[in-house]
This record gives C-alpha cells, structure tokens and sequence, in this order.
C-alpha cells in the first residue's frame, strides 16, 4: 500500500507544500510549492501574516492533488492566534522576535522562581509563556476564548476543530514535563483561564476532515483527513534524521540550529537548568533534549543587508579564511533581533580577539562560531543526559551547506551524517502514512526507510581539536 500525502512546512522564512508518495520501501518527495514567510511591521509590532499563509497553503494542496489521502501541518514554535467567543481570529499573531517580551522573563522569575521543575524548558524571551504574560490585560487577550498555535491556528481554518498538538504544545511553557498535561496551575498563576487552551493531540491522530469549502478551494477530490503530526517543525524533523543506531546527536539547522539529544524522560535537574537545556516532546513519547543555538538567521540577516549576494561565492571565499580568527557566542540573546547583524556580530568578535574584516571574514566568523555552539551543546547534552553519542546528524537547510557541515564535524570531533535538507516534511509524511496504515513499525524502522531513500553526505572529522578548544577558552568569561 503506497499514500500520497502533503506535507505542509512552514519555517520562519519560508514555507513549503511537498506531495509525498510513500510506502514500504519507498519514500518520494516532491515540492510543488514554496513561498516567502517573514515578518510584517505595523506600527511599532512584528506581526505574522496569518491569512496570507492559510491562501498559501490551499495553494499549495492544490498544487500536490486533486487526489490525497491525508494532510499534516508542521511549523515553528511559540507562537499563536486568539480567537474570540465566535471563533474569529484577534489581529495578526506576534512575531516571537518583537520586543514585547523585552524584560518579561526576569520578573516572572521573580513570581515563579522554579519554572524548569514543571515545565524543563530552556530559558528563551519569546516563549509563549512569556508572550502571553507580555499580553496580560490588553484587549485582545481579554476578548481571548482560545488561544492556537500557528499550526493549529491554521488547522482550525481547515477543519473547524480547535486542538493543540503536543510536541508543539510542550514549546509553550505551559504544559508540565512530566505529567504531559497543561499545567493548569501555572496557566491560573500567570492570570489565564486553562479553559483558553485546547484538548491535546498527539502525532498520528485524525483531527478531522478538511471543510467541503476547502476541498472546493484546494480542487481535492472527495474527503481528506486532516492528521496530527509533530507539529513543532524540529519534532518532525527528527524523526526524519536518518539514525541507524541510538546513539546519536541531531542539528536540525534552519532559521534555528536545534542541537540535542533523544531520551525517553526529560531531565530536570539543577545542573540541566543551568546549562539551559530544553525538554521538549517529540514522536512516540520522546523527549527533544536540546539547546536553541541561533543558527543561519545571523548568516539569513547578514546577506539581506548584503542585498542578498551570491551565497555560493560567500562560502567559497569564506572556506579560504583563516579558520577560527574570529569568533562570537552563537547562543547570545543579543542576535536575535533583526537589523544591524553585521555590525553586531563585528562588535561581538572583538570582545574576544579580532573582528573579521570582510564579508568572507564575516561569514566564516559566523559559520565557525554555529561550529562550536553546536560542539559544545552536543557535549553538553550527552554529558547531562548520560547518552553517548557517536555520530551528529544534520539535517534541514543547513545539511546543503558543506562548509558548516565540515567544520562541525571538525568541532565535535564526530562524524557528520547531512540530509535529509527537507527532514521536517519527511517526519511529517512519516507520521501521515502510519497513521494511514501504509507504514508499520516504530521511529527505528521509520528512520531505517529514511537512511535506504534519502541522500545522504558523510563528513570525517580533522584529527586536531587543539584549535576549537582554544577557541571555546576564547568564549568564556
């Protein structure tokens, strides 16, 4: 039995449609559409363009039918739409990059000091948690009878039901890391109704139909379900890393470099807090034990104020630089807002040595220092959880990327398995054909048909690791 299935993708620059053709031994994608995704100022806040994805969406299910037998939403985390008591929805969502959360972190601590116990999450501002706190007493908030995460957000317009997914759902900060549940408790102590949040979905679930109106718009032929699937766009993606053992580490590279490892129960310890480590679920019940590191958004942001030059001619000068001349911390919340990343991150290597001096000195600053952010979260990560690990998998829109493979590779001191470059709508089709009965078998034989169909590129590690240790020494305070 073969399905043909879309996997929808959305990033936090771009979103994809891929017509996926699957089945025992046999795993196709084909992207059929793909479209700008950013930010859109008004007035003085970041806002996402909610309904301009929903059209693209239907755009791109009629692109992948007429005939589908299930589609499946994955997207970045955090954020969310409120709708009122009619379903309607409340104004655009925020973009987690506005500032409104500027601060807001700091004084919940102050009120709830032992967050991490109930919720594991690695301290980052734009949390939901923080967002909404950030949003206590406007208008819109007050109006609130459900709150929606973006793939939810746009599940509901597809289907009418209103239902949280849970690894997307775990990125909140409101669901306990234990129990798996709201934390309703923490909800009612940050001044919300738990009544806001929906029921909890996991991957593999049939959330419903999608509306007859949609199927018209879309020009799909006969009913089509609508299934839950790691919604977090970095669940889906690593249950499409293509692991053929356990002991692995994952860098799910995008906008975002997600490193970590998988484990079976989240680690909740004093030394896990301060490493600031995240607990987040994944398929089946696995926990994502990672670190947000912030990933190719300084290289997106230095080339958008570059206006946009050849990134190929970047990385082959920049392969040419010297290597570790300059360095920043990659994990520093300094980097998250957008303009000015050039002259910041210059700013950021000149407080640990030399500033690079060109636009290839600039882009292999960049890319040596996502090296050892994701070196020294590996390590972390295996250290903390008792896991060892024997090989880094990269996958998502980093793995095209040879240089930074290599040098992570070199970093780690492991090899370095790339691709799948679309791993999220490969988890994502996954999810959909088991569901659909056309897969049988655990997340091992998913991955195992992943390893068998997808390229794949091997990176060895270089025997010296003298210089990324100097360089990590450079880092510290």
């Amino acid at each position: 039995m073969t399905v043909t299935v879309a996997a929808v993708d959305l990033g936090a620059s771009s979103g994809r449609v891929l017509r996926s053709e699957v089945g025992p031994g046999h795993l196709e994608l084909d992207e059929v559409t793909r479209f700008p995704n950013g930010p859109v100022r008004l007035g003085d806040t970041l806002h996402w363009d909610a309904p301009a994805l929903h059209q693209a969406v239907l755009t791109g299910l009629k692109a992948a039918g007429p005939r589908l037998d299930g589609v499946g939403i994955d997207s970045w985390a955090v954020d969310y739409g409120l709708l009122d008591a009619t379903g309607a929805l409340l104004g655009n969502p925020v973009h987690y990059r506005d500032n409104r959360t500027d601060g807001v972190a700091a004084q919940l601590k102050q009120r709830l000091p032992d967050l991490y116990s109930t919720n594991g999450l690695q301290e980052l501002p734009f949390t939901t948690i923080y967002q909404l706190a950030s949003a206590a007493g406007t208008p819109q908030l007050e109006a609130a009878r459900s709150v929606l995460l973006v793939p939810d957000l746009l599940g509901y317009w597809l289907t009418g039901r209103k239902v949280a997914e849970t690894t997307n759902a775990s990125t909140t900060g409101l669901l306990n890391a234990r129990t798996r549940a709201w934390a309703e408790d923490l909800i009612t102590a940050i001044g919300l109704d738990p009544a806001l949040f929906p029921s909890l979905v996991r991957p593999g679930e049939i959330i419903g139909d999608l509306f007859p109106h949609v199927q018209e718009q879309a020009g799909l032929a006969g009913a089509t379900p609508l299934i839950a699937v790691g919604s977090h766009d970095t669940a889906s993606a690593v249950l499409g890393v293509p692991a053929t053992g356990p002991r692995f580490a994952y860098v799910a590279t995008g906008t975002w470099s997600l490193v970590g490892v998988e484990l079976t129960a989240p680690v909740l310890t004093a030394e896990s807090r301060a490493a600031n480590f995240t607990n987040e679920l994944g398929v089946d019940g696995t926990v994502r034990y990672l670190r947000n590191v912030m990933g190719l958004w300084l290289l997106q942001e230095c080339l958008r104020e570059w206006g946009d030059p050849d990134l190929g001619e970047l990385l082959a000068a920049a392969a040419g630089e010297s290597p570790l001349a300059a360095v920043v911390d990659a994990g520093d919340p300094e980097f998250i807002p957008p303009g000015g990343m050039t002259q910041r991150i210059v700013a950021a290597a000149a407080r640990h040595g030399d500033p690079p001096a060109s636009r290839p000195a600039v882009v292999r600053c960049v890319l040596d220092s996502l090296a050892l952010a994701h070196r020294r979260s590996v390590r972390e990560a295996a250290v903390l959880s008792g896991t060892e690990v024997e090989v880094v998998h990269v996958v998502g829109g980093g793995a095209r990327n040879a240089l930074l493979c290599q040098l992570t590779a070199d970093a780690c001191g492991l090899p370095v398995v790339a691709g799948p470059v679309e791993a999220a709508a490969v988890g994502n089709a996954l999810v959909q054909a088991r569901a659909l009965g056309a897969l049988r078998g655990d997340m091992a034989a998913l991955r195992d048909l992943v390893a068998r169909t997808q390229p794949l590129r091997r990176y060895e590690p270089s025997d010296d690791e003298s210089s990324w240790d100097k360089a990590e020494r450079r880092l510290q305070p």
